[in-house]
């Protein structure tokens, strides 16, 4: 009995010591990615003109464009309420570094650098949603 209440002080200490706050904050974090409408989106680099489009579940589809595949960590440097940047790491395949602006649930700019199969790579452009996938 003495130790369960022991247990019961250690863990409120912890929660006041703030120890519980980065819970709360994962959460959170790239919610702007979330207030994106799902559905097919249309990317347009302005380099050439070219486009592309993906099948996008949650706006965090649109992080890793030049790496579609999983197991790629991420590292959040900014996640403010209108822009995000992600920075990634796939093992044997390389990085990235993706800035993505908000201008509407359905209309966002993109800026993603960095290196993909040992040669690197740029995008610049906008993604717009076009329809349901």
């Amino acid at each position: 009995m003495a130790s369960m209440q022991k247990l019961g002080l250690l863990l409120g200490a912890f929660g006041a010591a703030g120890l519980a706050a980065p819970i709360a904050a994962e959460v959170s974090e790239l919610a702007m990615l979330d207030t994106l409408q799902p559905g097919m989106w249309e990317i347009r680099q302005r380099s050439d003109g070219s486009r592309r489009n993906i099948c996008v579940r949650n706006g965090r589809d649109l992080i890793q464009l030049q790496h579609r595949q999983t197991g790629c960590t991420q590292f959040v440097v900014q996640d403010d309420a209108q822009e995000v940047t992600v920075q990634y790491t796939c093992r044997g395949d390389g990085y990235g570094r993706t800035t993505i602006r908000k201008e509407g649930s359905a209309l966002v700019q993109l800026q993603s650098q960095g290196s993909q199969g040992g040669g690197p790579f740029a995008l610049a452009g906008e993604a717009r949603r076009t329809g349901p996938c």
